[in-house]
């Protein structure tokens, strides 16, 4: 095979592909194809998009990323942008059959961002072209750091984007602001100051019985700390707004890649594998080279008679779904792929008899030494669940603006279930105190349980 063939040579199948996935029952937006260098991939699995606003984390991620590709523990196959078009990049160091598997996958991809109701839900509330959308980010801040200067731009940037995982997705992306009075006015009781106020009314306050209270800034623990800074920090310039929001509307469109990992994953390998079984235009040797890179993506993190102790999202994923559509049917997998989330597709399908077939089990770790906890398949599902909730982010709400316009941040370690870094979270403080320009304190445990009252002024 020529050189030319193994690299451009998996364009001829991208159409033939697209018409089977079609007669298979999947659904999805155009998808733009694209290989690219490697060293550009990377870029792109470290800003998250092919361009996006300049921050010094991303170098650091991106450095991060590339000793792991070095050091052979990484490999990127594929980065896809769900959108109407969606965007897919691949890497042009992968052979014939790895970008024929990946074209295979993407449409797996396609399909659930398309269908998936946390995916329609964001994506209509940020944009179907989110590249496009995202670059006009990266304009606008490129335009204020010509105009105000690179420093103050990074200190917004620092806090906002130390903050992007602090958004509530349970709330629309464009929400109203809060209500400068409370919604249950008080009653007077008291007869004397009923004849009081009947004496002499003034024109802008309200009559009668009833006293307008003026409503607490937050007027309940606000979790949204993008929406709630970019609106009601005391002395925050618009264009500081403006990029607190921006972060905000990428993050509603991060959020379902995240929340839906394992379901995502896993349906775009059930369909690769599924599509490439049937593609009979498809070549048998470059078949059989996808379906090893099949193994390989779709294998444990463990090799041989050993057991996983970190879950491959590709691999619990596709079991599932395979096991779903073997005892169910293919229509029930649908239904189950567009209305759930990694939360009930793990609580509602992953089954004791499964969870013992991948030999699943909740672990310590401690000096080197590994102790089982328990098969308990309610700890289990809980045990993969965990580092989702809020996020991936602790759970830490603006709790109350003092007179004196200090912010309190609460965290809810209760419910959180983890204590904090304290290091690193007095210097999320300092970040956010430069933008809140009032002093910030927080509340919270360290890892040993521990209370601390952090603050910075």
């Amino acid at each position: 095979m020529s050189a030319a063939m193994s690299l451009d040579g998996w364009r001829e199948y991208v159409k033939p592909l697209e018409e089977l996935a079609e007669r298979s029952g999947l659904s999805f937006h155009p998808v733009d194809f694209e290989a690219v260098p490697d060293s550009f991939m990377m870029e792109v699995a470290v800003y998250g998009l092919p361009v996006r606003m300049p921050h010094w984390s991303f170098g650091v991620r991106y450095i991060y990323q590339l000793i792991q590709h070095r050091m052979g523990h990484s490999r990127i196959f594929e980065v896809v942008f769900p959108g109407n078009p969606g965007h897919a990049y691949l890497a042009s160091s992968n052979g014939l059959a790895d970008n024929v598997l990946v074209t295979a996958h993407v449409l797996g991809h396609a399909d659930f961002s398309r269908n998936n109701l946390l995916f329609r839900r964001c994506q209509e509330q940020v944009s179907e072209r989110i590249v496009e959308h995202a670059a006009n980010h990266a304009r606008q801040i490129q335009q204020a750091i010509e105009t105000h200067g690179a420093e103050r731009v990074e200190a917004v940037l620092d806090a906002a984007l130390a903050l992007e995982q602090h958004v509530d997705v349970d709330q629309p992306l464009r929400r109203e602001l809060y209500p400068e009075y409370a919604t249950e006015p008080k009653i007077v009781d008291d007869e004397f100051r009923k004849r009081f106020e009947s004496l002499d009314p003034a024109e802008d306050e309200p009559t009668g019985t009833d006293y307008l209270k003026r409503a607490p800034v937050p007027p309940h623990p606000e979790r949204d700390l993008l929406w709630f800074i970019g609106h009601y920090a005391p002395e925050l310039e618009s264009w500081e707004r403006d990029i607190f929001l921006a972060v905000r509307e990428e993050s509603f469109y991060f959020y379902p890649l995240f929340a839906t990992q394992i379901m995502n994953e896993g349906w775009a390998s059930y369909w690769h594998a599924r599509l490439l079984r049937e593609a009979d235009f498809v070549p048998q040797q470059v078949y059989l080279d996808a379906i090893k890179c099949h193994s390989d993506v779709v294998r444990p993190i463990a090799a041989n008679q050993q057991v996983a102790l970190s879950v491959n999202p590709y691999h619990l994923g596709f079991s599932m779904w395979e096991k779903i559509v073997e005892n169910e049917g293919l229509e029930a997998a649908r239904r189950i792929m567009q209305q759930d989330d990694d939360f009930g597709f793990i609580r509602n399908h992953l089954t004791r008899e499964l969870a013992d077939e991948l030999h699943l089990f909740r672990y310590t770790a401690k000096d080197g030494q590994i102790r089982v906890l328990d098969i308990d398949l309610d700890g289990l599902h809980e045990n993969l669940l965990a580092p989702k909730y809020g996020f991936g982010a602790p759970s830490v709400s603006a709790a109350h603006v003092r007179v004196d316009g200090t912010l309190e941040l609460e965290h809810d370690y209760t419910t959180d279930g983890r204590g904090l870094d304290l290091e690193r979270s007095r210097r999320v403080l300092e970040y956010v105190q430069r933008v809140w320009r009032r002093p910030v304190v927080m509340h919270t445990i360290d890892h040993e349980g521990s209370p601390h009252e952090l603050s910075c002024s």
